[in-house]
């Protein structure tokens, strides 16, 4: 199993991150208007998925900003935020940040998505959220990239994942 840290104490992980060269693993995650969402729903597009512990901490809000602006020039991509937040809470942050080049998914009836990825924080503080990850598919969800960030309070690699892009 994969390991971080949170402000320099070890954290166990789920698993590890999809292998790059691997299809991803599909998921059932909530947009802000309550409806399921898949892979399945971007298909044709190159995704990258922005996985973070809450937008309601200072580095998970600063990676979705940064990500938002990078994706206004890419219209062959989506950029998705993949959070324990709910979904009107993510809502709420989008719009008074201005977010608008990226999509809020919410793992609010499930933690699959974070245990099929292998970044469910499975001891210490955050136990039952995310660790903070990027992962790049292909528009036919191979995986292209990954970085789990090794702490979780440090931002990840931005011109290495949409360099992947």
């Amino acid at each position: 199993m994969a390991q971080t840290a949170l402000q320099g104490n070890p954290v166990t992980l789920s698993g590890e991150l999809p292998a790059v060269g691997s299809v991803a693993p599909d998921f059932q995650l909530v947009d802000k208007d309550l409806a399921d969402r898949s892979l399945a729903d971007f298909a044709g597009k190159k995704k990258l998925l922005n996985i973070v512990p809450s937008l309601d901490t200072p580095v998970c809000a600063t990676s979705t900003k940064k990500f938002n602006a990078a994706m206004a020039a890419k219209s062959d991509a989506v950029a998705l935020v993949v959070s324990a937040d709910l979904p009107f809470a993510m809502g709420r942050f989008c719009g008074t940040e201005g977010v608008d080049n990226v999509i809020g998914l919410s793992m609010m009836r499930s933690r699959h998505f974070a245990k099929d990825y292998g970044v469910l924080i499975e001891d210490g503080p955050l136990a039952g959220i995310t660790a903070r990850a990027v992962v790049v598919l292909d528009a036919d969800n191979t995986v292209v990239y990954t970085q789990l960030v090794p702490e979780i309070t440090e931002e990840p690699d931005y011109e290495a994942a949409l360099a992947a892009l």
